[in-house]
């Protein structure tokens, strides 16, 4: 017992073990030179010796441990940013240990294939990188119903209020380029909100050279089919009527309808918007 009569650290650790019939400790190998005084102190008292296994620490980018003063980040700032459970069960149990060379593995397959053994002997480094690979993956594969929830839930953050059946829709266009479910929100926010161009985008893109186009296109979708086909149609007659190229056209539609001047093939892009939202945007021109 130390001087005010708390219990020195490697005394307790062994009662509450015992008292919990702990079978199997894992923890960082910063620990080993503790294991020792422990396993002594299990065998002077009588305790049953539970098994000890001792895993690489993580560091950071800089090479320095991670730690609650140092670096770590909590769950739910993960959660909040937009990474799944799946993934960051995934890359958290790759730190440190292998399964041959598989990256991308069920928890089912973690629960499988880990037995204490093949543990790294040197450290592990977080690497922001790699998870927001596995968190792509994960992001392709998981239930769309599933997806669209977690987007509203991004979307919300935000406050702004979008119908989980429309998300759900525009997921399927826009995952395949984004991380993270926060990333899908940044996309899908032009749908349900409205949109402010950059100055310098629209100084670009926004030409005279192109507004008649814009102003021709905008009459033109004003009354064809709602369909990406029927878009796409509009586009090209526009574009050989006022003898410019697509990406001219396409690039300034982007600005206006989208508020940015890169996104998936415009015509996908302007299917999933409501006709008179599109219409009242090109007016801007």
């Amino acid at each position: 017992m130390r001087a005010d009569g708390v219990p020195t650290y490697n005394f307790a650790v062994v009662v509450d073990d015992w008292d919990m019939a702990v079978s199997h400790v894992f923890r960082g190998d910063e620990h080993v030179n503790n294991t020792p005084w422990q396993i002594n102190i299990f065998n002077a008292l009588g305790a049953p010796l539970p098994l000890f296994g001792h895993v690489p620490v993580i560091l950071g980018d800089d090479g320095q441990k991670l730690s609650k003063r140092r670096g770590a980040v909590s769950v739910t700032a993960y959660e909040e940013a937009g990474y799944l459970p799946e993934a960051m069960l995934n890359y958290l149990a790759r730190l440190g240990w292998s399964h041959g060379d598989e990256e991308l593995f069920t928890r089912e397959q973690l629960i499988e294939w880990f037995d204490g053994q093949h543990l790294s002997k040197s450290p592990a480094q977080w690497d922001p990188a790699k998870l927001n690979w596995v968190n792509a993956h994960y992001l392709k594969t998981i239930d769309e119903a599933r997806l669209a929830a977690l987007v509203v839930g991004q979307l919300e953050r935000r406050g702004i209020d979008a119908p989980a059946d429309a998300v759900q829709r525009a997921c399927g266009l826009f995952k395949e380029r984004c991380h993270t479910t926060a990333e899908l929100a940044d996309w899908l926010a032009m749908y349900f909100a409205d949109v402010q161009p950059q100055p310098e985008d629209l100084a670009a893109h926004v030409t005279d050279g192109v507004r008649p186009a814009l102003r021709t296109l905008r009459d033109k979708l004003a009354t064809v089919d709602w369909n990406k086909a029927a878009i796409a149609a509009a586009i090209k007659e526009t574009i050989t009527a006022h003898g410019i190229k697509l990406p001219q056209l396409a690039h300034a539609v982007r600005v206006l309808v989208c508020g940015r001047a890169q996104t998936p093939s415009i015509d996908a892009v302007l299917e999933l918007f409501p006709r008179e939202t599109v219409l009242a945007r090109l007016l801007g021109a």
